[in-house]
């Protein structure tokens, strides 16, 4: 088998209306099958969701999509928890006890794997994220952020450690609607430092130095004050908040043909130095790689 592994994987779906049986595939499972001597008596699981929720909101508008994002590393959890035992039922028991019925599980397929984790890639192409590639290579601003992001947390295996999509509200007022990408408490054994990470795209700056990007980069220089007086309040810790941006040589490439590029320059730097001076870090994504490995460590103390 060169060196595979046998597997079964089950496709995971969101069912709004189990009448009308119509559903999109959200997510796969990939197991190891029983018996498979390449990964011993255990049965390895895999669990992963779409980050792309597009499809699911063309065929349910008022989805809960931050539930299903908040209840993947419940899910993965819950059946690594049980997969000493993960038979087919129990694993719809899972399924029924966290989701009800608006997520479903196919029936058990076989695969061949090189591991679970380049299973479950290949598996998510082929029936989830078919074309999510192709989308990623066009994404911009602070959906490319967002990605890059993501991606690195869950190279080094942290990202359903994080939390995500938090309330600035639970820190300064309520009603402030802003909501920081993610973030952790470093470290274990009562850390007295909150990490968070926000992304704050510089691409799409105005000729005349505006632009949506110089406006993130203020309203985050505008809460950090309370978000920082929030988190000592609430969580007893010291608050390090990172704006996470693209680097300026992506930029600058387009000198020649920008008759705007010394505006264009003039905001970049504005909204860096805006952040900085109300004691934002401001990181590029050239350095989420460190930032992420960084997080791995004081995770997993």
């Amino acid at each position: 088998m060169n060196g595979r592994m046998e597997c079964e994987f089950s496709l995971l779906r969101y069912v709004p209306d189990p009448v009308r049986n119509e559903f999109v595939h959200i997510g796969v499972l990939l197991r190891a099958a029983s018996g498979a001597s390449a990964v011993g008596p255990r049965r390895v699981i895999g669990v992963k969701f779409t980050a792309d929720w597009r499809r699911v909101r063309c065929l349910d508008p008022e989805a809960d999509t931050e539930m299903l994002e908040a209840l993947e590393a419940e899910l993965r959890r819950r059946f690594l928890a049980e997969s000493e035992s993960a038979t087919e039922g129990n694993l719809m028991h899972v399924l029924e006890d966290s989701f009800s019925n608006c997520v479903q599980m196919s029936e058990s397929r076989g695969y061949l794997a090189e591991s679970v984790e380049a299973g479950i890639e290949e598996l998510m192409r082929l029936y989830v994220e078919p074309q999510r590639r192709e989308r990623l290579s066009r994404a911009s601003g602070r959906a490319a952020i967002q990605g890059a992001m993501r991606g690195e947390f869950e190279r080094v295996g942290v990202w359903d450690l994080m939390r995500k999509r938090i309330p600035a509200s639970q820190y300064t007022r309520p009603g402030d609607p802003l909501r920081l990408d993610c973030g952790y408490r470093a470290g274990a054994n009562g850390s007295s430092l909150v990490r968070i990470f926000h992304a704050v795209s510089l691409e799409h700056l105005g000729g005349a130095g505006g632009g949506m990007g110089v406006e993130m980069a203020k309203v985050l220089a505008f809460s950090a004050a309370g978000l920082r007086a929030g988190v000592e309040r609430v969580e007893h810790a010291a608050l390090e908040l990172t704006a996470v941006v693209e680097p300026w040589t992506k930029f600058a490439a387009r000198k020649a043909q920008d008759e705007d590029f010394a505006d264009r320059e003039g905001a970049y730097r504005f909204a860096v130095e805006t952040m900085e001076e109300h004691a934002i870090r401001v990181r590029t994504t050239t350095e989420l790689a460190a930032l992420a490995e960084t997080a791995r460590v004081e995770l997993r103390v």
